[in-house]
């Protein structure tokens, strides 16, 4: 795939943090440094928690991100985060993400799916196609660095932070282009609770059409129930069955992008010795879960559990990330990030309109 191509001196990239290394340049075993750093994302993810308690309208993924943020440029944090703690967020923003990306496959209702018709599910693609292409696009016009544009264009056409980081253990990407990418999609996101409700009845949408474009539009499941629930449980319902749609395309688009880096290492390999896999074990796990939830042998209050688990997962996973954006970084190449975001939002908003209108 030509559009995912990046200069050769990034291509083979592989990331050392929270790994100890041998003489031979074999990873060996990950290392108890990492335990302060993984005490402080679990503390972070259950902040995140009390805040999505206290403001229900914050969904505790966004709060994650946010919190993480925050604290990386606290001034009696920074060296303690850039430091002793950075091993272990980083192993969490790994590790962690590749569990909870796991269990979002436990969410996947593949029956309720395909009851909305193949009519749908051809629209869903459509936007998740010109979502991701048109991104990428324009991200390499506006000269973004590093994998920047191929994960923002990830994190709108799917699902957001989730996305972002199942793209970025397939391609290698440098920490600091997924912590960017992460908080511009999750700005746009946050956005979009508060300005798609405006729009309802100025482009005259019922309700039920309207949680079908929520579910088209907007990147995180948290973000698409604050955003569709202002329109009533009929605008819910649809909503969230549209946006499993574009979750369950993660697995062919991770897979696809895991193609592209293994065909542009052929003959390479990673510093532990392993050719790239063609497709992740965390991919084949979230497919795994989907096909098991889809048997219907699990009872409610498994997936319940599983649920919770998944969000703590993925909250713990955020804020390592969010802790490692830098936002003098992000602020010099914020003005063609926010043409970015500006523009994959128009694209993703009204390609999941003109599609809903065509599906109702």
């Amino acid at each position: 795939m030509a559009l995912l191509n990046r200069p050769a001196h990034r291509s083979v990239r592989v990331r050392r943090v929270s790994r100890e290394t041998s003489p031979g340049g074999h990873v060996s075993r990950e290392t108890s440094s990492s335990w302060p750093g993984l005490g402080m994302a679990v503390a972070g993810a259950f902040t995140a928690w009390c805040v999505h308690r206290l403001l229900p309208t914050v969904p505790m993924l966004t709060a994650s991100v946010v919190l993480g943020i925050a604290v990386a440029h606290l001034p009696g944090m920074r060296t303690f985060v850039r430091g002793t703690a950075r091993p272990g967020l980083s192993l969490a923003g790994r590790r962690l993400m590749r569990l909870g990306i796991v269990l979002l496959g436990l969410g996947l209702g593949l029956d309720q799916v395909l009851r909305l018709g193949w009519a749908t599910v051809a629209m869903v693609v459509g936007v998740v196609a010109a979502t991701f292409l048109g991104t990428l696009w324009l991200g390499r016009r506006l000269g973004l660095p590093g994998d920047q544009p191929l994960l923002i264009a990830t994190g709108y056409s799917i699902c957001g932070a989730s996305a972002i980081g199942a793209v970025s253990e397939v391609s290698g990407s440098d920490e600091e282009d997924v912590a960017s990418s992460v908080a511009l999609v999750t700005l746009c996101g946050t956005l979009a609770i508060a300005v798609l409700p405006l729009f309802q009845g100025p482009l005259g949408l019922s309700d039920p059409a309207f949680g079908r474009w929520v579910g088209a539009s907007v990147h995180d499941v948290g973000q698409v129930v604050a955003t569709a629930q202002t329109a009533g449980p009929g605008a819910l319902g649809e909503a969230v069955l549209v946006k499993l749609m574009r979750v369950a395309l993660l697995a062919p688009l991770v897979a696809a992008v895991a193609f592209s880096v293994r065909a542009r290492r052929r003959g390479v390999r990673t510093s532990s010795g392993r050719r790239p896999a063609p497709v992740p074990l965390f991919v084949a796990g979230f497919l795994a879960a989907a096909g098991l939830r889809a048997t219907g042998v699990l009872p409610d209050v498994a997936l319940e559990w599983a649920h919770t688990a998944q969000e703590a997962l993925l909250a713990a996973a955020l804020f390592g990330l969010g802790s490692a954006v830098h936002l003098p970084t992000l602020a010099r190449t914020g003005g063609r990030a926010a043409v970015l975001g500006l523009g994959a939002w128009v694209v993703v908003a009204g390609v999941s309109y003109a599609g809903v209108l065509l599906t109702v």
